[in-house]
């Protein structure tokens, strides 16, 4: 499946009103989706799930505002950046909350190598610009350029965000023992 799917499945849906054209490219993006939240909430697949969902629906409200300019998957990663970060400011709300009683318990609810969270634990250190540029590249294999896009910032912000993201990581988990 290519990009030149994507254009036909939009196409499909968007002039001649083929739901079906949707639930291809949901069947194509929804795993990738799903596997970004997963990393941006540290494992919270609940979470990953409602998040996820939301994407898809505001992809699918929001079909006629896709262009063509940028890729397909770019457009649907830039909804999901964006419906992560107004999640994360709805949860400012819930400021009060012990996060460490929490962690705690979705650490214990979630069945992760120790090794695996000693990287979530790394890249919570990362400030949230830098986690979602170094999980889009290492994770999701995006491009510099479309991870721009995604994020709405220009480029060398972008390589900036990976260089500090990526220099933070090294540190840290050295520190953690791993490395040389």
């Amino acid at each position: 499946m290519s990009k030149t799917d994507d254009i036909r499945w939009v196409t499909q849906l968007t002039l001649l009103g083929d739901k079906s054209a949707f639930d291809k490219l949901t069947s194509k993006y929804q795993s990738p989706i799903r596997r970004f939240f997963l990393n941006l909430t540290m494992g919270d697949g609940p979470l990953s799930d409602d998040l996820a969902q939301e994407t898809f629906i505001k992809a699918y409200l929001n079909i006629d505002a896709f262009k063509g300019i940028s890729g397909f998957s770019t457009w649907l990663y830039r909804i999901a950046y964006n419906v992560f970060y107004d999640s994360v400011r709805a949860q400012k709300h819930y400021a009060d909350l012990d996060v460490h009683m929490i962690d705690n318990h979705h650490q214990t609810q979630n069945e992760f190598s120790a090794e695996k969270l000693d990287i979530y634990k790394a890249i919570k250190q990362l400030r949230r610009e830098e986690q979602t540029a170094v999980l889009l590249f290492y994770m999701e294999d995006r491009t510099q350029n479309e991870i721009a896009r995604i994020m709405n910032c220009p480029l060398g912000t972008v390589k900036t965000y990976l260089l500090k993201g990526k220099e933070k990581l090294s540190v840290y988990l050295t520190q953690a023992g791993y490395g040389n």
